[in-house]
């Protein structure tokens, strides 16, 4: 049931009732700790007198939080990233075949460790989380006609996907497989950057780290729904065009890796959501009927006018669920539901996959505060994320 119209009125941090905290990064501090194979436990209380740790301190430029930017230009105000050069300048060595996918045995950052292998998922013990790690590869290679693989220095590997059409879509990742940089390359040789990250803070990442840790705390003084868009209350496209294309709720410190973004709660919250909460799914599957990937038509709309402006753009479609069953079971359905989203709105609505991330959160993230079922909180997210990941002016 929606909030009444006086709370959607409350700012975005405050409670009502039984609803969870409104930031995915409240939430994680109030999250309970989890025990070997990621179940539940309840946390214990703090010792008198225990110290509690605190956040690293944010960089100064980080301390000053004011209203929100008043486009992607003034979020971006404070990035000052290095050159950049074509995604495909760099000299590579074509490989012979495909490099291994098997994302179990991928090479990760220190301390992350596979904890459970479900289809081609793998659930991750990862800096103190449990987190579901799934390979986009296949998605991105709709309609492709050729797909090849060059070796480059550090480690790295250039992926291009060739389509029917002439476009190409090139992607590096680092030694870990973690996306680094994407671009889209038309026909006429136009390139767009839809990820990049600046070597000079994202290397070769051996123990990763929360990049929100050198955030503040986020502050928000918004009403409610101006932060979180609820898709049962939208009237038509226009609903979604005008929530989606509205700029970051702070600056941006620095240019994110897509992984970043999904794994750092704190970064995140930098992107207003929309809830997709009038779609449903049959109680423990991950399949859309087409009645219900119909219901994507007015999202799928607002996201190809926002690609008609900006080629670019990059969103992040997240799935949720209710606190029944396991955890690890509820991470893996709802990464397969983020997908199953994703694939409907290429099939369906022709939106080009690589303007698409997916990332399944399970019960992680609790719309309402509960560990009976609650339909609100088996729910599928979308975020722009272009301010996040890839400069303003993202065309060469």
């Amino acid at each position: 049931m929606a909030p009444t119209p006086p709370q959607r009125q409350q700012p975005a941090g405050a409670q009502q009732g039984g609803e969870a905290p409104i930031l995915d990064s409240q939430k994680d501090l109030q999250r309970p700790a989890r025990g070997e194979g990621g179940e539940r436990q309840r946390r214990k209380p703090a010792e008198a007198g225990a110290q509690v740790q605190q956040p690293a301190q944010p960089p100064a430029a980080a301390a000053e939080q004011g209203p929100p930017p008043a486009d992607d230009r003034a979020a971006q105000q404070a990035i000052q990233p290095e050159k950049i050069q074509p995604v495909t300048q760099e000299k590579g060595k074509r490989l012979d075949r495909a490099p291994n996918e098997d994302i179990a045995r991928r090479p990760r950052p220190e301390g992350a460790d596979v904890l459970k292998e479900i289809g081609n998922r793998v659930i991750l013990q990862f800096n103190n989380q449990t987190m579901v790690e799934s390979d986009d590869r296949q998605r991105l290679r709709y309609r492709s006609k050729d797909v090849y693989y060059e070796d480059l220095p550090r480690g790295q590997v250039r992926e291009t996907i060739e389509r029917d059409n002439g476009v190409r879509v090139v992607t590096i990742r680092n030694r870990n497989g973690d996306v680094i940089r994407r671009s889209r390359i038309t026909p006429d040789g136009r390139e767009y950057v839809l990820n990049y990250v600046d070597e000079r803070y994202y290397g070769d990442v051996r123990d990763w780290r929360d990049p929100g840790d050198d955030l503040p705390p986020l502050r928000l003084t918004i009403p409610r729904d101006r932060y979180i868009f609820d898709a049962e209350e939208a009237h038509g496209p226009d609903d979604y065009y005008d929530f989606l294309e509205q700029p970051p709720l702070e600056r941006v410190q620095r240019l994110y890796s897509i992984d970043e973004v999904k794994r750092s709660a704190r970064v995140r919250d930098i992107a207003r959501r929309v809830d997709l909460d009038t779609l449903n799914f049959d109680f423990g599957s991950a399949t859309i009927s087409q009645g219900e990937a119909e219901k994507l038509e007015g999202v799928a709309d607002a996201m190809e006018r926002l690609l008609e402006k900006n080629p670019a753009e990059m969103f992040l479609i997240e799935g949720h669920t209710d606190a029944v069953g396991s955890d690890t079971a509820n991470l893996a359905l709802s990464d397969r539901r983020a997908e199953a989203v994703a694939e409907a709105l290429t099939d369906m609505f022709d939106i080009p996959p690589e303007n698409l991330t997916t990332q399944g959160y399970g019960e992680r993230y609790l719309k309402v505060s509960t560990q009976a079922p609650e339909r609100q909180n088996r729910r599928v997210a979308i975020r722009r994320i272009t301010p996040l990941v890839a400069p303003a002016v993202s065309a060469h």
